[in-house]
């Protein structure tokens, strides 16, 4: 599907003078396309304004290699039986600032640095305005509260970091690549690699630790867990310490375009499951 697109990596190179992305948070804006892009895979769905889902999600496994034109030539194709959308908003696995992606640490480095997805998809999806975040950053849109220093944590494929204070979205800091003792980064660490390799028990240990780094790195008032392996977090958690849905990395999208905060408390997670 993607052979009619240019797949290479210098595709991030075009010339995207003709796409207008110069559109300020709008009350005109109606439902958002929300994707949210994993190192295994790919989901997308439409929601409106409060962040409510008005499709069914839909997914697709990541491909590996997965150059840029691949990516937003799969995109579009999981995106086309959704209902019409006014806005895009991506959650990308890895850094990026203004648009750019400045790491990918599951997708290729190389392939990726300097590649200004958002202009690519709003280019194949028609001209349609699109932002993109970091993509715990975009599950902690939907779950903070908006007071203080919030954190949001995501386990998954590996581990997702994202700082807001007082509801804003602070500056991204890429803790997964970031060195824990001396033959770890935080995604080797507590990725889901690592679950599998060592087992729930000891990988909780290991959360553990690095909750607590977390805490003296950053003095957090509140951390939320999320990501694909959060329902995998046990032990008892201190009040300030929330698991959530992984839902939360649809919802997120709504907030990304609002100009006000939108709260989800329903991907609160009840209760962690039983050590």
């Amino acid at each position: 599907m993607a052979a009619d697109m240019n797949q290479d990596e210098n595709l991030g190179e075009h010339d995207d003078s003709h796409v207008d992305q110069s559109v300020n948070v709008s009350d005109d804006i109606r439902n958002v396309l929300t994707i949210d892009i994993g190192g295994t895979g790919v989901k997308a769905s439409v929601i409106d304004m409060n962040g409510t889902m008005i499709a069914d999600k839909v997914r697709i496994a990541t491909p590996h290699p997965c150059p840029p034109g691949v990516l937003v030539e799969l995109i579009a194709n999981l995106v086309s039986p959704l209902p019409h959308y006014d806005r895009v908003a991506i959650g990308f696995p890895g850094a990026v600032r203004s648009n750019i992606i400045l790491t990918a640490p599951h997708l290729g480095e190389e392939i990726w640095h300097g590649v200004d997805l958002a202009a690519l998809v709003c280019q194949r999806l028609g001209g349609i305005p699109t932002k993109i975040v970091n993509d715990a950053e975009m599950q902690g849109l939907a779950v903070i509260q908006g007071k203080g220093l919030e954190f949001i944590l995501t386990l998954g494929t590996g581990c997702g970091t994202g700082i807001f204070l007082d509801g804003q979205l602070a500056p991204h800091l890429e803790l997964s690549t970031h060195p824990i003792g001396k033959k770890y980064t935080y995604d080797t660490y507590v990725g889901n690699d690592a679950l599998v390799k060592i087992g729930k028990k000891r990988w909780n240990k290991r959360v553990q630790k690095m909750i607590q780094i977390l805490e003296a790195l950053t003095h957090y008032d509140h951390l939320f867990i999320g990501g694909g392996n959060s329902r995998n977090v046990t032990g008892e958690l201190p009040a300030n310490i929330t698991c959530v849905s992984n839902d939360a990395g649809i919802d997120g999208g709504a907030a990304l375009w609002s100009s006000h905060p939108i709260r989800h408390p329903e991907h609160t997670l009840a209760e962690n499951p039983a050590g």
